[in-house]
């Protein structure tokens, strides 16, 4: 399982512990992952998805995980959440249609 937001694409980095004496040695920061289950209200489904707790302030912020994915960039969004957007888009077009 990657250390990876689902849907902002946040990553570990790199940097380094500074001792008191200056020496440096490499470390990594980890991005703060919980595992949370998002509901689509478009869909009427949940979803599962590991992401960031900043990126679940975001989601909340935004008014829900329907509104955060019509925002969000394809390029930061996993393949699973990418499909979940593709299907609100999908959803979208038939309302609009009808």
């Amino acid at each position: 399982m990657s250390r990876e937001c689902e849907l902002t694409g946040k990553k570990p980095i790199t940097g380094n512990n500074v001792s008191h004496s200056n020496l440096r040695t490499k470390r990594r920061f980890l991005p703060n992952l919980v595992k949370v289950t998002l509901h689509s209200e478009t869909l009427g489904q949940d979803y599962k998805f590991r992401i960031a707790a900043s990126a679940l302030r975001t989601v909340d912020k935004r008014g829900g995980l329907d509104a955060f994915l019509a925002k969000e960039a394809d390029a930061n969004l996993s393949d699973k959440a990418l499909k979940v957007k593709r299907e609100l888009a999908k959803k979208a077009s038939e309302a609009a249609a009808a």
